[in-house]
């Protein structure tokens, strides 16, 4: 697959991303995530893991210090993401590599267990990576953002900001895996937390840390914890991540 799949503009905006590190949001987001992929594998044991996507490191260094699995490896596209992972010596940790977001440097059924976290939403040919992930592992974790919301053509500068090329449900990311050969085994539905939420506000977004504010974001979270039990339907409105166990199977939907 050529290298030159990745537009120029995207490798480069990548490649300067981590030169800039908050340490503490990276890593308590990375807290949650890592609870979410922990929660889809109950039951489950990986031995030998790669995280693809791996940006700075953070998802791989909470999982590490849970005991998640016994061997990680991790992938990155931005030269300064492969640079971070590799400075923060995380335990078991034996390969970190850059590539070129698609083709991925390991033998089929190399891996028990890809974790794609966050990382969907970001790339332009995402039916591609997905047959590629399916080449190297049995199983994957796969997370994304729920940003599809009404009116969501509205706040394209907003979206594009992060990165978030692509939009999805629950029902629209089951809808491509299955269309890819996936069968989902176990999903999650998430809400941003008020730890997460706390953080965001009062040290990123430097509005005042009172107790109006803060009672605010405990309301908030419990009316949408609430609402999201009741049904499907406001499970897609009001959730903010999606998490799925997948196994990889040879269906494939006949495209045209």
């Amino acid at each position: 697959m050529a290298k030159e799949i990745v537009s120029e503009n995207v490798k480069t905006a990548y490649d300067d991303f981590y030169k800039t590190h908050d340490e503490a949001w990276r890593m308590l987001g990375a807290k949650y995530k890592a609870y979410h992929i922990i929660d889809v594998c109950k039951g489950q044991s990986f031995k030998k893991v790669l995280e693809v996507g791996a940006g700075d490191g953070s998802i791989l260094k909470k999982l590490s210090d849970y005991n998640f699995a016994t061997e990680y490896h991790a992938v990155e596209i931005s030269d300064s993401g492969v640079e971070h992972i590799k400075s923060r010596n995380i335990k078991n940790v034996v390969s970190v590599q850059e590539f070129d977001g698609y083709k991925l440097p390991f033998e089929d059924d190399s891996f028990d267990l890809i974790i794609l976290s966050h990382v969907l939403e970001h790339v332009e040919h995402e039916r591609l990576l997905l047959r590629e992930i399916k080449r190297v592992s049995k199983h994957f974790v796969i997370e994304v953002p729920i940003d599809y919301k009404t009116n969501v053509d509205k706040r394209i500068k907003h979206f594009l900001a992060y990165g978030h090329i692509n939009m999805y449900t629950p029902t629209s990311l089951r809808y491509l895996l299955q269309t890819e050969g996936f069968e989902v085994k176990q999903d999650l539905t998430s809400i941003i937390g008020p730890e997460v939420t706390r953080f965001n506000t009062f040290i990123n977004q430097k509005k005042p840390d009172n107790i109006i504010n803060k009672f605010k974001i405990l309301a908030q979270f419990a009316v949408k914890n609430t609402l999201v039990e009741l049904s499907d339907k406001l499970k897609e409105r009001f959730a903010n991540a999606y998490t799925v166990l997948c196994t990889k199977t040879d269906k494939q939907a006949d495209i045209f």
